[in-house]
């Protein structure tokens, strides 16, 4: 089983309909050359990548931003067209008094399976008390946090906010929560390392910002920046793949993963079984 954690829907022919949302979506998350994707490219995309299933992520900036990139009730008709490749994670705005509301329909109503929030953007800190109440939510039921982290290219995003350190007291204090700190806290790498040896509930992906190769990118980050040996013997349980596409290219980032010379066991723990951990089990839908 081979699962990309963080993947970014929003520009998927089906919920394009509106060519004023689709504007929109390239304006608010700065991704400009890319046309929409009909589902049959898309799972062209993971078959040549290797890919199972894919989490996709919903986008609710509607008081950061005053709009909402992709909602939970279009990653419900997304993953309702394929719901043995898709898996859907809901968002919102922690600024909204509404969110807590929002949050207990997407994982009643629309069957969400996860949170996905943006601290950078949404400009909030993972202790806040805004977000307080998302938790409990997800802790009741047993539903893990994504977390957008480290340097994001989308405009008006700060990322003090992402910052691994930041995450630490969160996961002290919530040890039945389990999240992801996102792109691996890039920059800041080893620091998310340093919260995820101390914490086993709190997890990274792979979709970190590469400028141009993604294996050059890799090697730096995770066989220079901090040992490899760190993710073969004390994180292996803890990493997942995650692309960040449609900015990234799934292919290219799957055969850096497999050129890292990481075992073969830890290689196959990163693609799929950390996530299904992650997710808490791993049901069609």
């Amino acid at each position: 089983m081979f699962i990309d954690v963080h993947v970014n829907p929003a520009f998927y022919e089906l919920i394009n309909a509106d060519e004023s949302l689709e504007d929109m979506r390239h304006e608010v998350l700065n991704v400009h050359k890319n046309g929409t994707a009909k589902l049959e490219h898309i799972f062209n995309q993971m078959r040549l990548a290797g890919l199972d299933k894919m989490c996709l992520l919903a986008r609710d900036y509607s008081v950061c931003a005053g709009c909402v990139p992709v909602s939970n009730e279009e990653i419900r008709t997304i993953v309702d067209a394929a719901p043995d490749r898709f898996i859907g994670f809901a968002s919102v705005d922690p600024a909204d008094p509404a969110a807590p509301e929002k949050l207990e329909r997407a994982f009643t109503d629309l069957g969400m399976k996860a949170l996905a929030l943006y601290p950078p953007r949404q400009r909030f800190y993972p202790m806040d008390d805004a977000v307080q109440p998302l938790y409990d939510i997800c802790e009741r039921y047993n539903r893990p946090v994504y977390f957008s982290a480290g340097m994001s290219w989308e405009p008006h995003t700060l990322a003090k906010y992402g910052r691994p350190v930041e995450f630490e007291e969160l996961a002290e204090t919530r040890p039945n929560l389990r999240f992801c700190i996102g792109r691996f806290g890039w920059p800041w790498v080893e620091e998310a390392a340093m919260v995820m040896v101390k914490h086993s509930n709190v997890y990274a992906d792979t979709g970190l910002l590469y400028f141009d190769c993604a294996q050059e990118f890799f090697t730096r980050l995770f066989t220079q920046e901090i040992p490899m040996t760190w993710i073969d013997r004390s994180l292996r349980h803890q990493v997942m793949f995650g692309s960040g596409q449609p900015r990234f290219e799934q292919i290219r980032m799957a055969h850096a993963l497999d050129n890292l010379g990481l075992r073969e066991s830890t290689v196959e723990l990163i693609k799929g079984q950390n996530a299904i951990d992650f997710l808490g089990g791993l049901e069609e839908g």
